[in-house]
């Protein structure tokens, strides 16, 4: 398994191509320290055995579809369900899975870009029609790592694609990420029904609630509250609808480390962020600088479009059809 290398003069990236996995990032601090920013192990081996999400691209569909059911032209189809009652992350052999096809490539916009290439065929996790998938990995000199995903269908499917990175600015293994200072760009958010697992459909205000984030706040202010949202997770684990959603890529949020004065911003052309702080983590595993995996260790923001898409009309359209592209574009950038 080879480890690719995205670099500048400022920032160094490495993935492998089992998911297209993100497994190091390495940044300065404010003094010019270098750490890796990304929840993850410390050799290669370990992630191959490890969790398959860090850092992994997730699709067909990224997040959850209620009890793995939809629709297309009143045809109904039927996924894999292996989160409870509900398909996670295109399932059991989901993009995160699989061996993509990884070339280097010269585009100007980056000091250096990768393109990862994967066929998905008719009927892979029980999603109809064959995907051709390209997503380009790229880094500018203002150490933006830029994702660029694409993707065709032969027949009408589903589709939602994101990356799964967790990040701690303050160096992975070095304690928590629960002090992060964090801020979206959303108004209103997906509460999440204890009954389904997910979303509702419901698209509630933010304000008065934990997931406030609209100045920026303590990540810990939020993971603290007694609050019904927050007591059902142990954390956060919900979709944020960004402000006004027009297709244009756009700030979603901002990851600010006060002790070591990183700083991550977000861009993306998506309706949604999914913030996760790792409430599955229990400190069974052990990962970089051989420290347990706790709750918190990193957070994800992952953008897409909203769980459950598929199922509810007024949520953001999820189907792609033959003759279309879907493209989506996400942004990490180092500050």
């Amino acid at each position: 398994m080879k480890v690719y290398t995205l670099k500048n003069n400022v920032v160094e990236i490495d993935f492998i191509p089992r998911g297209g996995q993100i497994i190091s990032i390495r940044v300065p601090d404010s003094n010019g320290n270098i750490a890796d920013v990304v929840v993850g192990y410390d050799s290669l081996e370990e992630t191959l055995n490890g969790d398959g999400y860090f850092g992994a691209i997730c699709g067909r569909y990224a997040n959850r579809i209620v009890k793995g059911e939809f629709e297309i032209d009143k045809e109904k189809f039927q996924l894999d369900c292996n989160d409870n009652t509900n398909h996670l992350h295109g399932g059991h052999e989901g993009f995160h899975a699989k061996i993509w096809d990884v070339t280097e490539v010269d585009l100007g916009q980056f000091v250096q870009a990768y393109k990862l290439s994967l066929t998905s065929e008719d009927g892979d996790q029980n999603y109809p029609g064959k995907l051709d998938v390209t997503v380009v990995y790229g880094l500018t000199e203002d150490n933006q790592f830029v994702i660029e995903y694409a993707a065709e269908t032969s027949k009408p499917t589903v589709i939602n694609l994101t990356s799964h990175p967790y990040f701690n600015l303050n160096g992975a293994g070095n304690g928590s990420a629960v002090y992060h200072q964090l801020q979206i760009n959303a108004s209103y958010y997906t509460p999440i029904s204890a009954e389904l697992g997910t979303t509702s459909g419901i698209i509630a205000r933010v304000n008065g609630t934990p997931f406030d984030f609209t100045k920026p706040k303590s990540v810990q202010l939020a993971c603290d509250a007694n609050h019904e949202q927050i007591n059902m997770i142990g954390g956060i684990d919900h979709n944020f609808v960004l402000d006004d959603f027009n297709g244009s890529v756009k700030l979603a949020g901002i990851l600010t480390d006060p002790e070591s004065g990183r700083k991550l911003e977000v861009y993306t052309d998506q309706p949604g962020i999914q913030i996760y702080t790792g409430a599955h983590f229990d400190g069974s595993e052990r990962g970089k600088n051989g420290n347990p995996i706790q709750q918190c260790q990193g957070i994800a923001m992952e953008t897409q479009i909203f769980p459950n898409s598929p199922n509810y009309d007024h949520f953001p359209n999820a189907l792609l059809k033959p003759g279309e592209r879907y493209t989506h574009v996400c942004i990490y950038k180092f500050c």
